[in-house]
């Protein structure tokens, strides 16, 4: 395995090549041989293990087509791509220096040999000068020319993989800065519009059952009957909140829901003006919070407002 692969690097580019398009596991084999020029060819017992294992871990999935298994890449392993972007460029990089390394090996290799070569002929000449144009000698230069056009394409190959990882790696940096500069001002943004809804939050719930209570003090327990009685522990808090409120919470109470177009149907219009209320109650709770401090004033102002009802629809009412 080359050395760009250490560390588990091997799995980001697995990833890397499913995000790419679905492939079955011969043709990622394929895909990495063509990526190193054919100066590396992973086996089966390096890339199926390893395409098992991101399966485990939800990265990857496979469908059975054709008795093959092809791999697909998942919402999970896209995000690790995503995080990982900065290094999966690097390792482009990587890969393409390593395929020039692997190059100018050859070529060196290339070049040992054609001298080992041309040193054997100059010694074959000079033993017999007779036998310059027998077939092993023509098999020598032709041998020689293969070599030279070899090493001519793979310097060629080496030259456009290395400009193609530049250009890249490039493309890869430029689009992780933008999508960073975006996350930045989104979190920006939403900051914003939290501390807007922070400063609008207070006693909003207060406000609501306010405005039920109309700002007035409950009739007395003598004549509230049993709702007076099952209310009779939050009486106090009636009197408290409708003293706070006074005349902002009347006039609330009087504004309230007043583009409710009568239906003729008491029952009905009781019902739609519960409804505009709990809707109200629950708008207000979504967008500043509840907190346990909330909570309980809630249910102070909710109890209050439960006997008040209980009060105006009572037996003696």
């Amino acid at each position: 395995m080359p050395p760009v692969f250490a560390h588990g690097r091997l799995r980001l580019y697995l990833l890397k090549l499913l995000d790419e398009a679905p492939r079955h596991g011969y043709e990622v084999i394929r895909l990495l041989e063509e990526r190193f020029q054919g100066l590396y060819a992973p086996s089966a017992g390096t890339v199926y293990p390893r395409l098992a294992k991101l399966e485990a871990e939800g990265l990857v999935t496979h469908a059975t087509e054709g008795g093959r298994k092809v791999y697909s890449i998942t919402d999970a392993g896209r995000a690790e791509l995503a995080d990982r972007s900065g290094e999966l460029a690097d390792l482009e990089l990587e890969i393409r220096d390593s395929v020039s390394e692997l190059a100018a090996e050859i070529r060196s290799d290339v070049r040992g040999a054609a001298g080992d070569l041309r040193r054997e002929m100059r010694e074959a000449a000079s033993a017999s000068a007779t036998q310059v144009e027998d077939e092993s000698w023509k098999a020598a230069k032709e041998e020689l020319r293969k070599a030279r056009q070899e090493w001519k394409e793979q310097a060629r190959r080496a030259k456009d993989e290395s400009r193609r990882a530049r250009e890249e790696a490039q493309a890869a940096r430029r689009q992780a800065k933008e999508a960073q500069d975006r996350a930045r001002e989104e979190v920006q943004r939403i900051a914003g519009q939290l501390q807007e809804q922070l400063a609008k939050s207070g006693g909003v719930l207060g406000s609501l059952a306010g405005a039920w209570l109309g700002g007035t003090t409950p009739p007395s327990a003598a004549g509230a009957g049993a709702a007076a009685s099952a209310g009779a522990g939050a009486g106090a808090g009636v009197r408290d909140d409708a003293g706070a409120a006074g005349p902002q919470a009347a006039c609330a109470a009087a504004d309230w829901a007043e583009d409710l177009e009568p239906s003729g149907d008491p029952a009905r219009d009781l019902d739609r003006l519960l409804d505009r209320f709990r809707d109200e109650v629950r708008d207000a709770a979504r967008d500043h919070g509840v907190t346990a401090d909330r909570l309980a004033e809630a249910r102070r102002h909710l109890a209050a407002a439960a006997a008040r009802l209980g009060t105006t629809f009572g037996p003696g009412a």
